[in-house]
């Protein structure tokens, strides 16, 4: 199978456990790989036969934005089967990232795997 891929999409999100975290909107990194059959797309050079990586992160965008989960866990849940859904993917990898989140370490966060590879 082949992957479309997405690194460090940086999205917006209102995100967290605790009070102060409630107070505005965050910003997370989000990696993602979709499985995909580009066969078809690189036969005939056109972008209606594959996924579109740039319709997809904007999907992605949208959702993070309008989103309001206390937890990484439950975004990332929520954007992977958004994903399964919409964009009828056999299997995804996605990890989202908290910048920020534990004093001296750069990021923390969740890596899921979805689907069927």
């Amino acid at each position: 199978m082949d992957a479309i891929f997405i690194r460090e999409l940086h999205v917006q999100a209102l995100i967290g456990v605790y009070p102060k975290e409630r107070e505005s909107r965050q910003t997370l990194v989000l990696d993602l790989e979709l499985g995909a059959n580009i066969g078809p797309a690189a036969a005939c050079d056109r972008l209606d036969d594959t996924l579109d990586y740039a319709t997809v992160a904007r999907r992605i965008d949208q959702f993070a934005a309008a989103s309001d989960f206390q937890l990484v866990e439950t975004l990332a849940e929520r954007i992977a089967e958004l994903l399964l859904r919409e964009f009828n993917v056999p299997w995804l990898r996605l990890r989202l990232c908290k910048p920020g989140a534990i004093a001296g370490a750069r990021d923390a966060g969740v890596l899921i795997e979805r689907g069927t590879r």
